[in-house]
């Protein structure tokens, strides 16, 4: 590479500047900058780092971009058109290790507190009700949970889980031999017939967008608890709300909505939404399941070691 400079489009934590300074990059720091100025001045750098606010294609680069790489400051990848990137010979890079622990943490804390109702029993004591026997909750020893997807995340959340006696089994489509210490690798149907957990650690492409469907949910062998930390889209509130009404879901973690801008929710999502809120069997967190200050740098960390060896190459 020979410029070595780079875009930064959105807020970083202030360690990025210090990292890449360190092994030789210069970096232009524009987190309010527009998508209309991207496409102007995107042609002088060699590099753009990007969260998720703009999405990245040939639109903004244009035919003949001239950077080299995306650097993603996180997991997810659907903000990028990867067709575009690939054609174009442009490396993405992304940081799915850096916010790996916090996920693993968040959800294995989340279940925890749906399945001993503590937001419940919080929001009534703060009332003043002591109401004991109606907030007995369950143990999660011996519960068999399944995972979907077993790469950074799904792998986090079961070696953070492992602890606790339960039976751990793992879907990836597109692994093979990955059980270990943690998970046992397990068929679909082995995950429909013995879950009595769900945690989804998938990203959101055109083949896992509205994945989760009542039929999805109605080849359980029994009603199960279902953990949602990666993408929204891949299970609609319609989804969950049918789901619990029906009794194929008993509870809910949702970090993630379809639609996140609650201000914005169509007619149906909003009907959703209203149902789902008044439900002590959910819970609502605002997409922070990879959102603590330590995720914040290690994100960095990966990313800049990823650039390095770019760099190199």
């Amino acid at each position: 590479m020979s410029s070595r400079v780079c875009l930064v489009i959105d807020p970083m934590h202030e360690s990025l500047f210090s990292m890449l300074k360190e092994i030789g990059w210069t970096v232009d720091y524009q987190p309010d900058i527009s998508r209309a100025r991207i496409k102007e001045i995107a042609s002088n750098y060699d590099g753009l780092i990007v969260r998720s606010k703009t999405f990245i294609d040939g639109e903004l680069l244009g035919p003949s971009p001239t950077v080299r790489f995306i650097g993603r400051a996180g997991a997810g990848l659907d903000n990028l058109d990867l067709e575009y990137l690939h054609q174009h010979n442009i490396a993405v890079l992304h940081a799915s290790e850096g916010n790996r622990d916090a996920v693993g943490e968040y959800t294995v804390g989340a279940l925890l507190s749906l399945m001993r109702n503590i937001p419940r029993a919080d929001a009534q004591v703060r009332q003043m009700q002591w109401e004991r026997e109606a907030n007995r909750g369950e143990e999660i020893m011996s519960k068999t949970v399944g995972i979907i997807g077993y790469g950074n995340m799904g792998r986090a959340f079961a070696q953070r889980l492992s602890g606790f006696g339960c039976n751990i089994i793992a879907y990836d489509k597109y692994k093979t031999t990955y059980s270990d210490t943690f998970c046992k690798e397990s068929t679909m149907d082995q995950i429909w017939e013995n879950a009595d957990i769900l945690s989804l650690h998938i990203p959101l492409t055109p083949e896992t967008r509205g994945l989760i469907t009542i039929d999805y949910l109605k080849r359980f062998r029994r009603p199960i608890i279902l953990a949602n930390t990666a993408r929204g889209e891949i299970v609609e509130m319609r989804v969950v709300a049918e789901a619990l009404q029906l009794g194929l879901l008993r509870g809910a973690v949702l970090d993630v909505l379809q639609n996140e801008k609650l201000d914005r929710l169509t007619a149906e999502q909003a009907s959703s939404f209203e149902f789902l809120r008044k439900r002590s069997d959910v819970i609502f967190t605002p997409h922070i399941a990879g959102w603590t200050f330590e995720s914040h740098v290690k994100i960095n960390v990966a990313l800049v070691n990823k650039i390095k060896v770019l760099s190199q190459s």
